[in-house]
């Protein structure tokens, strides 16, 4: 065993003489680089983009639907048999999204993020509640019409109709959203 040497008191007068400015970190630990954030969902980005700016633009044609005007959509290229499948109640609902009360800009942020958590279940089928907008200031609904224009600008969505009479009729949408 090696023996220890002592300090003498001239190296031990150096020695705080040299640390004596040294003030003692807080932290002796190195902090990990923060992880890197995941991919850019580009075509997301742009979905969100594009309903919005279709949000806030005053299309006649989506603002004039009346309460009883039934919505129907199906992508081009598609079955019409998928569609009478749909509008026939034949696919099982998979989730309910109801925007009863909600502004629009609410009704929009609710959409997205309701048909982002859809996709990453996989559900292939779901209801959407928007009212017939009986209580409306005008007596129109006003999210109705831009339900419309916004599930038609979603990739995600294959097709759509307006409910069966047990389902909310008129007021609430069947959407058929893609395969995974």
């Amino acid at each position: 065993m090696p023996k220890h040497r002592s300090l003498s008191e001239e190296d031990v007068a150096l020695f705080r003489k040299e640390v004596a400015q040294v003030s003692p970190l807080r932290q002796d630990r190195i902090q990990r680089a923060p992880k890197r954030p995941g991919p850019l969902p580009r075509q997301s980005l742009e979905d969100e983009r594009a309903t919005l700016r279709e949000l806030l633009s005053d299309d006649p044609y989506f603002a004039d639907l009346e309460t009883g005007d039934e919505l129907v959509y199906i992508r081009p290229g598609l079955q019409n048999k998928l569609l009478r499948k749909l509008r026939r109640g034949q696919f099982s609902v998979g989730a309910e999204l109801d925007m009863h009360g909600l502004t629009v800009a609410e009704a929009h942020g609710a959409l997205s993020e309701f048909l982002k958590e859809c996709r990453l279940r996989g559900l292939r089928c779901v209801r959407i509640i928007h009212g017939k907008g009986l209580r409306s200031p005008e007596g129109r609904p006003v999210i109705k019409g831009k339900l419309d224009r916004w599930l038609r600008l979603r990739q995600e969505v294959v097709a759509f109709c307006s409910a069966r009479t047990v389902d909310g009729g008129t007021g609430a949408v069947y959407v058929l959203l893609k395969r995974q």
